[in-house]
């Protein structure tokens, strides 16, 4: 019997080439060697009678007939990891592999701090965290699902809102004894640390104190950071303050809101999945676990003994005119 010119081993070699752009990072990504995988590509395209990428020093680019062909591999790869998933799923509980997307500064200070609980209660799901402030093709399986903090915009997802989250400024109790408790807008000049003009803001409002004019000019910041987590760090070591998220803040039991009437604007917080994951029982424990952990997380409390305390410490200082 004549095999297909396009057999599954070349095509999978094939659509991990143009995802990598090397031979040799999809070998790592394969366990194979840059040799094999550079026969198999070489194989294909003698099947073929077509060029698929085009070689030079810096990697590989595809050519028009590999960008057609790559499109529908992804497609073909897609749908059978899909339906992988839905066959190799337990009709009494969830199991298999979940891929959960959010941005670097949520992942690695709030989920990774909540996300033993999920994986001690469901053993059988295989958790993977990818953390990028780049929105992945969740629709082309990237990921099985986000947390994000801004609207889907692609139909095909499903979309359900967690939480509006609001920034607000803070500062660490170091801070506050040198230069004392901050009560009107000019404090805040010479010691806002903000996210940085190099990288791409994972928010248009950011850095909205720095909207803020005193006496017809702009405040000018202490440091810039372009990431969220350096930011508190630097707040938390008493060098500035800086508005920070309540789930970010609540990371301390130091810091101290303040200027308290300066509230930034609002950010909402989705969960995201494509339509066709709608009943896969991994997806939906958890959104239920997520929704849970929220509610328990960020429930209105009092104000911190701590905070308290620093408030009551700082009312004999005067605000630094620096």
């Amino acid at each position: 019997m004549m095999r297909s010119r396009m057999d599954w081993d070349k095509l999978r070699v094939f659509h991990a080439v143009a995802d990598a752009g090397s031979f040799t990072h999809a070998g790592e990504t394969l366990n194979l060697s840059q040799s094999a995988v550079s026969r198999q590509i070489h194989a294909l395209e003698e099947s073929l009678d077509v060029v698929l990428f085009h070689r030079h020093a810096r990697g590989l680019i595809l050519t028009e007939q590999g960008e057609l062909l790559h499109a529908n591999v992804r497609d073909v790869f897609h749908r059978l990891a899909m339906t992988e998933a839905m066959l190799t799923e337990s009709k009494d509980s969830p199991e298999g592999p979940l891929k959960i997307s959010t941005t670097v500064t949520f992942g690695s200070t709030w989920l990774t701090r909540v996300i033993k609980k999920f994986i001690a209660d469901y053993p059988t799901v295989q958790v993977s965290l990818i953390l990028t402030d780049s929105d992945l093709d969740i629709s082309m399986r990237e990921a099985d699902c986000a947390i994000r903090f801004t609207a889907p915009t692609q139909p095909d997802l499903i979309q359900k809102h967690l939480r509006t989250i609001r920034s607000r400024l803070y500062a660490s109790p170091d801070y506050l004894r040198e230069h004392g408790m901050p009560t009107s807008i000019e404090d805040l000049d010479g010691h806002l640390i903000v996210f940085g003009d190099d990288t791409p803001a994972p928010s248009p409002t950011i850095n909205w104190p720095m909207q803020l004019r005193v006496h017809d000019h702009q405040i000018e910041p202490v440091l810039r950071v372009n990431n969220i987590y350096g930011m508190y760090r630097a707040v938390a070591s008493g060098l500035g303050i800086a508005s920070l998220p309540s789930y970010m803040a609540r990371l301390s039991s130091e810091l101290v809101h303040v200027l308290p009437d300066m509230v930034g604007p609002e950010a909402d917080m989705y969960f995201v999945y494509p339509e066709e994951l709608r009943d896969t029982k991994r997806i939906n424990v958890f959104r239920d676990f997520l929704i849970r952990q929220i509610a328990e997380s960020w429930n209105p409390i009092a104000p911190r003994a701590h905070e308290m305390k620093a408030r009551a410490g700082m009312k004999q200082l005067e605000p630094s005119g620096d």
